[in-house]
């Protein structure tokens, strides 16, 4: 059976933490999530649709 490896990076903001996960993605073939940019985009349609 294969196991998923899961990496959260957490720091201050302008750290270097997407150039990082962007970077071990590419080098392990991995996913790379913005979840910043989703949380953005789903507030931003609350927002929109008075949620």
């Amino acid at each position: 059976m294969s196991s998923k490896i899961n990496i959260a990076i957490d720091g201050h903001s302008s750290c270097g933490k997407s150039t990082i996960a962007k970077s071990i993605a590419v080098k392990y073939n991995m996913n790379y999530i913005d979840s910043g940019a989703m949380y953005r985009a789903f507030t931003l349609y609350c927002l929109d649709n008075k949620i």
